[in-house]
């Protein structure tokens, strides 16, 4: 019997942890393990909103592949996946085309901008390491061009961000805390900076808690952030948007758009020919995809249902990882035979960020956190994953210890 060939497609969340844990519980006889990314590091994409305001430098987010994975036990390809043939067991690659005996799909989202016009081609959205640091450049840009004009322009100092889920709102408190920085860097008058938070619900981060909503935007508030609810942005300009709200069309004018209202599973899981529920591969419990017995789906490619309510589980990076541990015992069970296990998310909390020393959240028993306690446990839960990762090395090279500031 050969030793099968098992591929891992993406090194996200879903992705990367997979491959650490095949690699520590499969040995080098029993399988051929291949991780496939289109970079060749690993990035928190729950760190990138800090990125993309320029609060945090992107090197810190960046995990080198290499640091995370044995080369030696893993065959890691550099390279971008074009598309997946099921019926063939083929993943065809930029350079090359890869057989699998047991795939691994965790590619990941792409933004989904829902035909508004414009949005496409004007807005920047916060999708990974270079799109981040595309934002804060662009954002320092016009910062730095407003006092060279003859005619000053407004457009340049306002920044409009569409969408107020999670993204959205942690982004929105880097950039509160951002500029004031680039005020006094560019000799601007901080008053004359607007950050705009344009929500098509009647409240922001719907769902969530009301008090810690409120505990949110009255934070965000106090630091100049101003929420439009109940809009709909009708359309993107490189100079401005127009967005509707109570039936009447408005208008601001900005060069700045950033899109954080909805995500997409990566389309080339749709393009496969798998079924697929709104993009995403509606797994079964044990993380297979419904027709193939040799397909597991993860992460932001995967559609996960609650029991208990019917809905799907949000695609946050705590339900990834924790996907990680089922995909990477059933692969082995698929290998050797052994018995397969169904997925149980164990949700501990949700904790958003207002800022670095801000921040709500929901814990345990639904203990409410706000301010530096919220802050504290995010930064716990941030290391807690390094730790997972990497170990305690990674941690103390990659992790947040500024707990009081």
């Amino acid at each position: 019997m050969k030793t099968p060939n098992i591929v891992i497609l993406g090194a996200g969340y879903g992705g990367i942890m997979t491959t650490v844990k095949l690699q520590k519980i499969l040995g080098a006889n029993e399988a051929k393990i291949t991780l496939v990314n289109m970079n060749d590091y690993h990035y928190q994409s729950t760190w990138l909103h800090e990125n993309a305001a320029g609060t945090l430098h992107h090197d810190r987010t960046r995990i080198p592949i290499k640091d995370v994975v044995n080369t030696k036990r893993v065959n890691f390809i550099l390279d971008k996946v074009v598309s997946i043939k099921p019926d063939d067991k083929k993943v065809k690659l930029k350079k090359s085309e890869l057989d699998y005996d047991i795939l691994v799909i965790g590619l990941g989202f792409e933004a989904a901008t829902f035909n508004i016009p414009g949005l496409d081609e004007y807005a920047f959205t916060i999708d990974n390491i270079n799109s981040a640091r595309l934002i804060r450049e662009h954002i320092e840009y016009n910062f730095a061009l407003y006092n060279t004009e003859t005619e000053k322009k407004q457009s340049r100092l306002n920044i409009v961000v569409g969408g107020g889920g999670f993204t959205g709102i942690e982004f929105l408190g880097e950039l509160a805390n951002r500029i004031p920085e680039l005020c006094e860097e560019y000799d601007i008058e901080k008053n004359l900076v607007r950050i705009i938070n344009i929500e098509g619900s009647p409240s922001v981060l719907p769902g969530f808690d009301p008090q810690l909503v409120e505990y949110a935007m009255n934070s965000l508030e106090a630091r100049g952030v101003e929420f439009i609810t109940d809009a709909m942005l009708k359309e993107c300009k490189p100079d401005g948007i127009v967005y509707e709200k109570d039936g009447r069309h408005e208008a601001i004018p900005t060069m700045t758009t950033v899109w954080a209202a909805g995500v997409r599973a990566n389309a080339i899981v749709e393009q496969s020919g798998m079924n697929t529920n709104r993009g995403k591969v509606e797994v079964r419990e044990d993380m297979r995809a419904p027709d193939y017995e040799d397909i597991f789906v993860i992460g932001d490619c995967a559609l996960v249902m609650n029991p208990e309510n019917g809905r799907a589980y949000p695609p946050t990076a705590q339900i990834a990882i924790q996907e990680s541990d089922v995909v990477a015992h059933n692969v082995k069970a698929l290998v050797n035979g052994g018995e397969m296990e169904s997925f149980k998310a164990n949700i501990m909390g949700t904790v958003a960020s207002l800022g670095n020393n801000d921040a709500i959240g929901i814990i345990l028993n639904d203990q409410k956190l706000f301010g530096w306690k919220a802050t504290i446990m995010k930064k716990i839960i941030d290391n807690r994953y390094l730790l997972k990762l990497g170990g305690i090395g990674l941690m103390m090279k990659k992790g947040k210890f500024n707990i009081f500031y």
